[in-house]
């Protein structure tokens, strides 16, 4: 696509989350301006000052789609790309109506079909059905993904998916990562895992797995960042095992990458993930790192201690492996295999693709 065409990226909320990030990420490199539905009343992504944001609403995701309909019509994109899916079918339907006629692009941000079931997944199914017919492009994170995207809406052709990997700011990260820890925790020897306080992260396999492990390490405490609707049984969960003081809810943290660099061990314990950014953020500071298979891709990932899902004696066994080990991952491993996921190569990859559909 030409460079002097208007490229607009939507997003429901403004929250630091990994689809939104990715989004982001992309409206870095290629894009002019980026539209949120609603302005997240939490922490907030970071926009840098070449790239216009616009918050259609300040009360709620639902006014914010009423109040882009218009505003959509008058700006007139030559390409948009948005990334959760009831956006992505809204949209898709917007272009179904003949409302629309720019290029879409929809980048898929987690395996709804497989994560959902009962009545959530059949109103996931009809969505799609109305709206995604007139996507041009739909990104995947991984081959998995893309199998059973395509598995559960056969409507959709196979050459309009493509598989692109979630780039990582590599540099970003870097630089994050040489800011020092705050409030004490300097001073701590830790594990570290992020990511929403929700079920899907699994985190209460890792608080088990930690205190299983906690009378031959100690001094070693459990660090948990991010924010979420789990903190309260969380927090039952931790008292309930003895551990308060040991396993401490962080909450929302701007810039987790010196947490990553200093962590013992950083480890990703989530049951069900698109894919999770969070790992390679891990990986680019930290040889020490422990994940699921939680995702498609991640059983191909160098230099990493890979585990099943939900099994506390496997994510136990893998943290004392790691702590234990006398010799560390060949850091070149990990930076090469990140060196792929550069945002330049993201970005021209999904519009060369686009191209290349015309």
């Amino acid at each position: 696509m030409a460079p002097d065409k208007k490229i607009l990226f939507i997003s429901l909320t403004d929250a630091p989350n990994g689809a939104e990030n990715v989004l982001l990420t992309m409206a870095k490199e290629v894009g002019n301006e980026i539209w949120f539905l609603k302005r997240n009343q939490g922490a907030n992504l970071k926009i840098p000052d070449h790239l216009t944001a616009c918050y259609l609403s300040e009360v709620s995701i639902a006014s914010g789609f009423a109040r882009m309909i218009p505003k959509l019509r008058s700006f007139s994109p030559d390409l948009i790309m948005s990334t959760h899916p009831y956006l992505n079918a809204f949209l898709g339907f917007l272009k179904r109506l003949g409302y629309l006629h720019t290029k879409l692009i929809a980048r898929e941000c987690t395996s709804v079909f497989t994560r959902f079931t009962g009545l959530k997944k059949k109103v996931y199914r009809l969505i799609y059905r109305l709206g995604y017919p007139s996507i041009d492009l739909l990104v995947c994170q991984t081959e998995l993904m893309k199998k059973q995207l395509l598995d559960h809406n056969r409507f959709i052709p196979d050459k309009k998916v493509l598989v692109q990997p979630n780039p990582i700011d590599f540099i970003k990260i870097m630089a994050g990562a040489e800011k020092p820890l705050i409030n004490g925790d300097a001073r701590l020897e830790f594990i570290c895992s992020a990511g929403r306080l929700i079920p899907e992260k699994g985190f209460p396999i890792l608080i088990e797995a930690f205190k299983s492990i906690k009378s031959e390490y100690p001094h070693l405490k459990l660090l948990l960042l991010g924010e979420g609707k789990e903190r309260i049984s969380l927090t039952t969960l931790i008292e309930a095992n003895g551990l308060t003081g040991e396993v401490i809810l962080k909450g929302q943290v701007d810039n987790p990458a010196p947490y990553f660099k200093h962590a013992k061990v950083c480890v990703v314990s989530s049951i069900k993930e698109g894919f999770p950014n969070v790992l390679l953020e891990m990986m680019a500071v930290n040889q020490s790192v422990v994940s699921t298979l939680c995702a498609g891709g991640i059983e191909e990932i160098p230099g990493i201690h890979k585990i099943e899902v939900n099994n506390v004696a496997a994510l136990s066994n893998a943290i004392k492996q790691t702590l234990a080990a006398t010799k560390a991952t060949d850091v070149k491993v990990m930076h090469n295999y990140l060196a792929q996921r550069k945002p330049e190569i993201f970005a021209h990859s999904i519009l060369n693709a686009l191209n290349n559909l015309n």
